[in-house]
């Protein structure tokens, strides 16, 4: 069974940083992509960043320049650094695998950005 387990998340000010972390199960290199995903209330979940087993990173328009995703291959670890946070930023933040036609997700965890 494969499990993602995010960690990182927490209150911040606007402007400010976090840093998510997303620590999988099994080697992250079995994973075709993996990515964050982030849910507000009232609103559907939406793609933030990606990676895939090659490197190749896609975010959303919304956080282009200001947010970056990367991976520790040693630590089975794939990592969202955040920063100059926006209120509109908040949600619950879900780390999501894909290996071939299966899809794995995290619990979640929530990011709070106070204006």
């Amino acid at each position: 069974q494969v499990q993602l387990v995010e960690s990182g998340g927490g209150l911040v000010q606007a402007g400010g940083s976090l840093r998510l972390s997303c620590a999988a199960s099994r080697n992250i290199f079995s994973f075709n992509s993996m990515g964050w995903y982030r849910q507000a209330p009232g609103n559907q979940r939406e793609l933030v960043a990606s990676i895939t087993s090659g490197g190749t990173t896609n975010y959303a328009d919304s956080v282009k320049g200001r947010f970056t995703i990367s991976r520790d291959n040693a630590k089975n670890t794939v990592y969202l650094q955040m920063n100059s946070l926006k209120p509109e930023d908040t949600a619950v933040y879900y780390c999501r695998g894909r290996i071939i036609l299966n899809v794995y997700w995290g619990q979640g965890t929530q990011v709070t950005v106070s204006s």
